[in-house]
Parts: C-alpha cells; structure tokens; sequence
C-alpha cells in the first residue's frame, strides 16, 4: 500500500509506493555491461605521467617519492577567485559576479580505483583530506558554504571515470540548502533539540531501516527516502561541521563509508551514485540546530514530471526493504 511519509527535518513529503516485483535484481546492472577500466590510461588527465595535463597543483600527498592523491584548481569551473561578490540590481532582478572557489580532488594515482577496492588505509586518509581542504577553503573572503560531492559512474554526472571528488565553495547559500537549516533552527526553537539528532534516536530506536552501525557512526536508509537505497551516514554525536570532527573518528567513518558502499556494490552491480556532504555554513559550525551527515543516493530513477511538477518524490522502494537488503548482503559477506 503507499503512503505519504514525511522528512522531519526538511518538511518535505515523499511517496512511498512499493511494488511487489521490486527486487535487487530489478536494480542490477550485469557486471559484464561494463568494461573494466585499466589501472592506466594515457588520454586521461588525472593518471600519473599527464600531471601537466591538470590546473594549477593545490596539495600532493606522497609516499617514497611517488604522490598517492592531488588536488588541482577546477579546470573548467563557472566560479572565479577573481569575480566580483557585490550584488547589482538589474531592474528588478539581482546578480552578482561568479566568485567562488572550485577544485578537484584525484583520489589515486591508479585510473581503476574505487572507494570499494581502495585499502582502508586510503580511505581514511582521503576523509582527513575531505576535512583538510573544506576547512582551509572555510578560511578564504566571502565564502559562506563549502559543498564537497563525488560523482561515481556515467549516470551520476561523471564526465572522467578516473577516480576524485570536487569541492565547490560559493558566496551565495542556495534556497534548496538554506531552507532545512531555517526549519531546523525553528525545531530548536521549539523543542530545545536538534531535528538531526532526534531523527538519528528515533532510526536507532525503530531499527527498521539502520543497515551499519560502528561506535561513532550509523548508517541507514532515512523514513522519507526519495529514491530507491538512498543512504545517509550520520556521526552519533552531535556536531555541525564536518571538518571539526574529531580526528580520532575518521577510521569509523572510513569503515563505515566503504562497508556501505561494498554492500551496495554486491546487491546492485556497478550502479553509478552521488556522495554528498551535508555541513554547517562558514560561521556556523558550533550551532546546536545543524548536524552533519553524508548522503549516498544511487542513480536508479530519474524524476519525471509528477516530481518535477509537485517536488514530491514517489519512491517505488521502501526504505525498510532496501536497509533489510543490504544489511543482509553486509552479513553475507562478512
């Protein structure tokens, strides 16, 4: 039966509507629909020998003289350190120069990585990296939020299969991101809490959709989740910023991070998805309304016109399928 069911912090309404025929199968590419990339490829910027190739070198992690992870300018970035940030009135509208700042992280000298075959060690050191550069882009005029995301796969917005990520840092907070951070402080303000924090207890207390859980981390697909085995991964202590997390907890979060995506990978094949971090604005790193957290969204289903028309997402998998199904995989396979 479907049902309407509601994000608590966002206020956003959603579709449940499960069919019976829906499967893991129904999901699943064939691991044979796409070739293996090879460990190097001489056209590809981001492989070891085409480092002139890139922009300008930001930071290199190296072991033995050899670098295990860049990060470069955005070559092809809409934002610009040099543009103006002042707001001009165009008639009745408003626009301001594109400043901002744009870089791209390249998370292995090897063309074939992935978060599923990295050593954990990588892992982990990539995450100190995440938190590294958010924090020192925090640091740079007139940025009011600092947005890290990694696109994975043809169907996520790729346009290089070479493994990174991109961190984007804007002047301008958009509406979309704005919006939950103003609902959650009214949840403050109403009930002396985090809206994030509770959302965390009441998923720990229901049990129904919580796939991983280590002493620092819990992951789980949420109540109101607009696609199919989307994911998010929350710190169990309250904290605004991802780039003041605690350094000690970066190997949870590694652990966590790569487990989730190891089970996703063995249930649904070689799915292309999109990583997000959700963090506090710059200022706004110690509030008690705002919680970090990662979000992991497949790219099973494309919005149509009912979702474009209503913003109502119709999700033809409950969450508490999708949770059971991987959590099971993560026990199947150790």
């Amino acid at each position: 039966m479907s049902e309407f069911r509601q994000n608590l912090a966002t206020k956003e309404w959603v579709i449940i509507a499960p069919g019976r025929d829906n499967r893991p199968h129904d999901y699943k590419t064939v691991e044979g629909d796409r070739p293996a990339p090879p460990e190097h490829r001489d056209d590809c910027p981001f492989c070891t020998g085409n480092e002139e190739k890139t922009a300008n070198e930001l930071l290199r992690l190296e072991r033995d003289g050899a670098w295990l992870m860049r990060v470069v300018e955005n070559k092809f970035s809409a934002l610009s350190p040099d543009a103006s940030v002042e707001r001009e009135q165009h008639g009745l509208f408003l626009k301001s120069g594109s400043y901002g700042h744009a870089e791209v992280i390249i998370e292995s000298p090897r063309h074939n990585d992935t978060l599923v075959s990295m050593d954990i060690g990588q892992v982990h050191d990539l995450l100190r990296l995440y938190r590294q550069r958010m924090a020192e882009i925090s640091m740079l005029p007139n940025i009011a939020i600092v947005m890290l995301f990694r696109n994975w796969g043809p169907h996520a917005g790729t346009s290089l299969e070479h493994p990174h990520s991109q961190i984007i840092a804007s002047p301008i907070i958009p509406p979309h991101i704005r919006d939950p951070f103003q609902k959650a402080a009214l949840h403050y303000d109403s009930y002396g809490s985090c809206v994030y924090c509770d959302m965390l207890r009441e998923e720990i207390r229901q049990q129904e959709r919580l796939v991983f859980e280590n002493e620092h981390y819990v992951v789980f697909c949420p109540f109101a989740s607009r696609t199919p085995y989307e994911l998010r991964i929350y710190p169990k202590v309250h904290n605004a910023s991802y780039f003041w997390s605690p350094k000690e907890e970066s190997s949870d979060l590694a652990e966590a991070l790569q487990l989730t995506l190891q089970g996703m990978r063995k249930l649904l094949g070689h799915q292309s998805y999109n990583l997000l971090v959700r963090t506090s604005p710059v200022g706004d790193e110690d509030v008690r309304y705002l919680h970090w957290y990662m979000v992991i969204v497949p790219r099973l289903s494309t919005p149509a016109g009912f979702e474009m028309g209503s913003g109502i997402y119709i999700n033809p998998a409950a969450p508490e399928q999708c949770a059971r199904e991987l959590r099971n995989t993560l026990i199947e396979h150790g």
